[in-house]
C-alpha cells in the first residue's frame, strides 16, 4: 500500500512535499534542541540530590518540556500565535523580531528550519520510491537534532543516540542499507574506535579529548552504514573538525585549549556517507585502481 502511494507521486512533487515537511519538522527540532537539554539537566539535578540525600532545591520555574508550554518569546514571554510560527515565512515577515517586544529572534530558528528542509528533500530525492525513505528521513532528523544540541550544550544525550542505534539495527534486519552482520560489526567497531582514541589520548596527555556520547554516536552510524563506511566517516569528520579548529584559532583568536564539539562533524559525515558514501568509495577506489 505504501509502495503504491509513493509510486503514484511524481519525484518532483515528492521532493517538494519532503522540503515542506522538513521545514515544519525543523521548527519542532528547534524546540528539541533548546528544551531537551534543560529538561535533562533538571532531571539529573533532582536525581543527584535524591542520591546524595541533600535537601532538594526549588526550581526557578516550571521545567519546560518538548511539548509544554507552547512556543513563546524567551525575552518577554509573549505566547507566539500559530500564524507567527510558520517556518521561515514568519521570520521574514516579522523581520527577525518578536511581534510583542521587538527583541531579535535567534538566527538558529530559520537556519535549522532551512537546513532541515534541504536535507530532508535531498534524502527524499535519493531514496524516492522506496519505503526505506522513512528510515532515511528519521536518520537525517536525528542527526540534525543531535548536532544542534552538541553545538549549544556539548552534549549528545543517550535519549537520542541509543534509539538512533537501535532503529539502525532494525532498519538493517532485512538489509535495507547494509546486511545485518555488517551493521552489528559497525556498531561494535564504531564504539571501540573512538573509545580507543579517547583512552590513548588520556594516557598520553592526562586530558579527555571527547565524551562518551561521541562513541555512541559513531556506534549508531555504524549500525546504519556498516563497518565498511566507518573509515570514511572518521576521515571526513576529522578533516572538517581540524580545519574548523584551525580556523577558530587563527581567525577567531580562540584559545588552543578551546573545546570544540565533535558530534556535529560526525553527524555531517554520517549523513554524507548515507547519501553519497558509496559513490565516494567507488570514485576513490577507481582513482587509486583498488579494483
Amino acid at each position: 500500500m505504501i509502495n503504491v502511494l509513493f509510486q503514484s507521486i511524481t519525484p518532483e512533487v515528492f521532493v517538494g512535499l519532503a522540503f515542506c515537511f522538513g521545514l515544519v519538522v525543523g521548527s519542532f527540532l528547534n524546540v528539541v534542541i533548546l528544551r531537551l537539554p534543560q529538561q535533562l539537566y533538571a532531571q539529573w539535578k533532582e536525581q543527584s540530590e535524591e542520591f546524595l540525600r541533600v535537601p532538594q532545591t526549588a526550581q526557578d520555574g516550571p521545567v519546560e518540556t518538548i511539548l509544554r508550554p507552547p512556543s513563546k518569546c524567551s525575552e518577554c514571554g509573549y505566547a507566539i500565535k500559530p500564524w507567527q510560527n510558520i517556518p521561515l515565512l514568519s521570520y521574514l515577515l516579522l523581520r527577525g523580531r518578536c511581534a510583542n517586544c521587538s527583541t531579535s529572534i535567534s538566527m538558529q530558528y530559520p537556519l535549522v528550519e532551512l537546513l532541515t528542509g534541504i536535507m530532508v528533500a535531498v534524502t527524499a530525492c535519493y531514496y524516492s520510491g522506496q519505503v526505506g525513505v522513512l528510515y532515511a528521513v528519521f536518520f537525517t532528523l536525528m542527526l540534525i537534532a543531535l548536532a544542534g544540541i552538541d553545538v549549544r550544550e556539548k552534549l549528545l544525550p543517550d535519549q537520542m543516540t541509543l534509539p538512533l542505534l537501535w532503529v539502525g539495527l532494525i532498519a538493517n534486519l532485512n538489509g535495507f542499507f547494509v546486511p545485518l552482520p555488517d551493521a552489528v560489526l559497525g556498531t561494535i567497531a564504531g564504539y571501540l574506535a573512538l573509545w580507543s582514541v579517547y583512552w590513548l589520548f588520556k594516557l598520553m596527555t592526562g586530558k579527555e579529548g571527547m565524551g562518551y556520547g561521541d562513541f555512541k554516536l559513531l556506534a549508531a552510524l555504524g549500525a546504519w552504514l556498516g563497518w565498511q563506511m566507518l573509515p570514511l566517516v572518521i576521515l571526513l569528520s576529522s578533516i572538517v573538525g581540524a580545519l574548523m579548529g584551525i580556523f577558530m584559532i587563527i581567525v577567531g583568536g580562540k584559545d588552543r585549549n578551546l573545546q570544540i564539539p565533535f558530534g556535529p562533524f560526525l553527524a555531517a559525515a554520517g549523513w554524507i556517507a548515507l547519501i553519497w558514501g558509496d559513490k565516494i568509495m567507488r570514485d576513490y577506489s577507481s582513482a587509486f585502481s583498488l579494483y
